[in-house]
């Protein structure tokens, strides 16, 4: 099982995305949380927990491993804690392929590459 705690569902993956997500087996997706940038360390600590919870109902017994993609902050503490539990947290990498199309705007294509394990 791969939890897919972003804010791109699996829904929007390209295919070597969903490709390289299906030696996890199923995708589940759990949206990102909406951070409050203004939160202290006791917010983020808060809102890790109730989402180690959400997590953890989803679990249950099996073995997962979660996505995780998002704010900072939030990312790196969740993962300490999922990781603390034993639960396997992965990033995916992408390449960015920039066109300045003129008048100071570029558009940005994020092609997916492969999931590393977070260490």
């Amino acid at each position: 099982m791969l939890i897919n705690l972003s804010n791109h569902p699996s829904a929007t993956w390209q295919a070597a995305q969903l490709n390289a997500a299906a030696v996890y087996g199923e995708v589940i997706d759990v949206p990102f949380p909406d951070v409050d940038p203004n939160g202290d360390e006791i917010y983020i600590q808060s809102l890790c927990e109730e989402y180690f919870e959400k997590i953890r109902q989803i679990i249950q017994e099996e073995a997962a491993t979660v996505h995780i993609m998002g704010e900072i902050t939030f990312t790196h503490k969740l993962v300490n804690i999922l990781q603390t539990k034993g639960v396997n947290c992965i990033a995916s990498t992408t390449e960015r392929i920039v066109n300045e199309t003129g008048n100071g705007v570029k558009e940005t294509l994020f092609v997916f590459s492969r999931f590393r394990k977070y260490i």
